[in-house]
């Protein structure tokens, strides 16, 4: 007899950003270069982004934006590796200096990335140089969608949020957690809903700001909030989902059209930030110009347009009514967010809500746009789970 070798999962390999100084000339003559409609014939922003707008975006992009700043920026934290399910996946691993830590994995949404993370990461991990109990530590895992970011791009259909959120599950076990919580918004939230239906194993509980909680039948009689939820959802869905339904439906068309043209690319994700954040028209009040186009960048120098659009093809068989689920979920609600959901439906959706906190102001990507409210809202959301 034989003893049989256990197979070895693949390594975790060191990662650093280094886009090259010729990409980077590339973008700018691109942006010189770019070619404008006529501007819009409304004077609001219905007919998306405003041409006034875009183009002193892409005027500072040319020629003020700094990427060097920011790919130091990323480069201050460890970034990582690992082939998982036959895809390499991006992420950043900070560990805490107290061992009592709880592990923590944040997933991002479209058009967000790992970027919009970053700010969170320095009071999760090291909550006493932030003014924090050091009870409230965590380590904080942040790993880019599949197509997006520095992930490696899918050639092949399946990748839906079921087998992102079990290539998660991977993750945290490949990194030694055994247990573990997860937070999520936009499809971060739905990749984190999963992962709560699916409780694997160590898996402690979940925090969510765009809960999946609609009930899969509308009631006919409806409170003001409720109301106010479908009236939203109706929004999202309509006039606000060009993008959705687009990058569900022709994910390579929406690619191509952006893959050649920055300022495409820009527009394409401007009018998304501008649409569900605290922003009011001229002035950046929830993002600054730089970090918008921080996200805008990690985008452009990845080529990702097409390969992140499709976890909306991936996906288009869902809907925001998600599965009642029974293990601890924390949920924070923030007044920008479309659809605003009520208490009533969370209530009903999640049967074991440890936590639920109203935001006084953010949007849609909340972590981006109110970090101090997010980590609040995480520590105080996921209290009860540390063992």
């Amino acid at each position: 007899m034989t003893a049989s070798t256990p197979a070895t999962s693949p390594p975790v390999r060191p990662f650093t950003v280094a886009i090259p100084d010729s990409e980077i000339e590339d973008l700018k003559l691109r942006l010189a270069r770019t070619r404008w409609p006529d501007p819009e014939t409304v004077p609001d922003w219905s007919q998306g982004v405003r041409l006034d707008n875009t183009r002193s975006l892409i005027q500072y992009w040319e020629r003020e934006y700094d990427w060097r700043r920011f790919e130091a920026e990323l480069n201050r934290f460890p970034q990582f590796l690992t082939e998982i399910d036959g895809l390499d996946i991006h992420f950043i691993h900070v560990k805490s200096k107290n061992p009592k830590a709880m592990p923590l994995i944040l997933t991002h949404g479209w058009p967000g990335s790992i970027v919009e993370f970053l700010k969170l990461i320095g009071p999760l991990t090291d909550p006493v140089a932030f003014g924090g109990d050091v009870e409230d530590s965590f380590d904080v895992v942040v790993p880019s969608l599949p197509g997006f970011g520095f992930s490696a791009k899918p050639t092949e259909t399946g990748w839906n949020v079921t087998r992102i959120a079990a290539a998660w599950a991977e993750l945290m076990k490949r990194l030694g957690y055994e247990n573990w919580a997860a937070q999520g918004g936009d499809w971060g939230s739905a990749v984190t809903t999963v992962l709560g239906a699916m409780q694997p194993e160590g898996l402690l509980g979940i925090h969510l700001n765009s809960p999946y909680a609609f009930p899969a039948q509308i009631p006919e009689a409806l409170s003001p909030e409720e109301q106010n939820a479908v009236d939203t959802l109706a929004l999202y869905t309509g006039d606000m989902g060009g993008a959705n339904h687009l990058q569900g439906t022709k994910p390579e068309t929406i690619g191509i059209a952006l893959a050649d043209s920055p300022a495409g690319q820009a527009a394409w994700i401007y009018d998304k930030f501008q649409s569900k954040t605290d922003n009011h028209g001229l002035a950046e009040d929830a993002l600054t110009t730089d970090e918008i186009l921080d996200a805008i960048s990690l985008y452009w120098f990845t080529n990702s347009a097409a390969s992140s659009a499709r976890i909306y093809w991936e996906n288009k068989a869902g809907s925001m009514a998600g599965p009642k689920l029974t293990l601890p979920v924390a949920v924070t609600v923030f007044p920008r967010d479309i659809p605003l959901l009520p208490r009533s439906w969370i209530d009903d959706t999640y049967t074991n809500l440890i936590h639920y906190g109203e935001a006084d102001k953010g949007g849609h990507f909340a972590a981006f746009e109110q970090p101090e409210i997010m980590v609040s809202e995480i520590r105080a959301g996921l209290r009860s789970l540390r063992v």
